[in-house]
């Protein structure tokens, strides 16, 4: 499907802020403070930690693995940037406090001014979708990268919910479909302990699009339209722990990727499926998210598939402890890093893009 034909028929794209050169100094690790949410202590009346972004990057600072110099600042998605995905009614439904307050499970928003809202809440959601599309192209250029905020997958272009305002996984996979030669099919796996339910609904039909999807069957949002678009469920227990949890991520992340060859794997690595956390029911240890990241790394790595990592949920303190562990560990295991950007970047783009225009064909276009 051409660019025109997927853009309903413009005859060119918007301007975007969010497709800019990145010098080859920076990591492909997209950040930006502006991502953490604090404000009168609100951030506290939900179980979400909505400041752990900015402790995941002070504690990869303090291992010395990255500086505010050689990593990319995110940029905040415009309002065109959202339309590629969201319909107009509901960016203008974001508008009203208490759509806002549904949507974040907050329910004290209801009572502040829409001005407020958009600078303190959503904003900062705004950027770190914004950071997700960002590195969906780095992805490509580089072979890897991670946005240290994003993976809002209860979000889809016409509905928010679950602390979930736009959606960024689908923005970014739409982005390179419209904007990146030769990336015309991408695998979703996604391992929060939540059902994603939002990237379910925007690529529900179409065909382009691969998502494996392992979540607690038990808790929200129990979406049962949307499983429609799975293409490989994986449906866990409560209390599933890591030597059963780590089998099926491996089987499966691996299963998914012989399945269908993507010329992008977007990985929404939740880390609410950690043990005693409180929304996600599921009792892995913080090890077995570092081995759960680890083995979806190293699939990507081993077929040469360029991935991009969003942090998703997780609504524990020691989250952001964990995430940046597992960023060090896919270091030291040569998965991430310079050394790895160099290795993979360019040579890897050629030798992929080279095998995605001989097999690309009309069983990947949308329906």
């Amino acid at each position: 499907m051409s660019a025109k034909e997927d853009n309903e028929g413009k005859s060119s794209f918007h301007h975007t802020d969010l497709y800019g050169s990145i010098p080859p100094t920076c990591l492909p690790i997209v950040y930006h403070p502006g991502y953490n949410i604090t404000f009168m202590g609100l951030e506290k009346l939900h179980p979400f930690d909505s400041g752990k972004w900015g402790k995941v990057i002070r504690f990869l600072k303090e291992e010395q693995f990255i500086t505010d110099e050689n990593i990319v600042e995110a940029r905040e998605a415009s309002e065109e940037d959202l339309l590629v995905v969201h319909t107009k009614r509901y960016l203008c439904s974001l508008k009203w406090s208490f759509v806002v307050a549904t949507i974040t499970e907050i329910p004290l928003l209801v009572i502040l001014p829409n001005c407020l809202v958009q600078q303190k809440v959503l904003r900062p959601l705004r950027t770190q979708t914004g950071g997700t599309i960002m590195a969906g192209k780095l992805a490509v250029e580089r072979g890897w990268a991670i946005n240290i905020g994003g993976g809002f997958h209860h979000c889809s272009g016409d509905k928010g919910g679950g602390f979930c305002a736009y959606a960024d996984i689908t923005l970014a996979i739409k982005f390179l479909f419209e904007r990146v030669e030769g990336i015309s099919r991408a695998t979703i796996i996604d391992l929060d302990a939540h059902q994603g339910n939002g990237h379910e609904r925007d690529f529900l039909g179409d065909t382009r699009v691969f998502i494996m999807d392992m979540y607690n069957h038990n808790i929200y949002p129990g979406d049962e339209y949307a499983k429609r678009a799975i293409k490989r469920k994986v449906e866990l227990d409560w209390g599933t722990e890591d030597s059963e949890y780590l089998q099926k991520v491996e089987l499966h992340s691996e299963g998914a990727l012989n399945e269908v060859r993507p010329d992008i794997i977007v990985y929404n690595a939740g880390t609410d499926i950690l043990d005693g956390d409180p929304l996600g029911g599921l009792s892995i240890s913080p090890q077995g998210i570092v081995k759960r990241d680890e083995i979806v790394f190293r699939a990507a790595k081993q077929r040469g598939i360029p991935i991009l990592m969003v942090t998703s949920g997780g609504y524990q303190k020691k989250t952001a402890r964990i995430i940046a562990d597992s960023i060090l560990n896919l270091r030291q295991q040569g998965l991430i890093g310079a050394k790895a950007t160099e290795r993979e970047g360019l040579s890897q783009l050629v030798t992929h893009l080279t095998q995605s225009s001989g097999s690309a064909g009309s069983a990947h276009t949308a329906v």
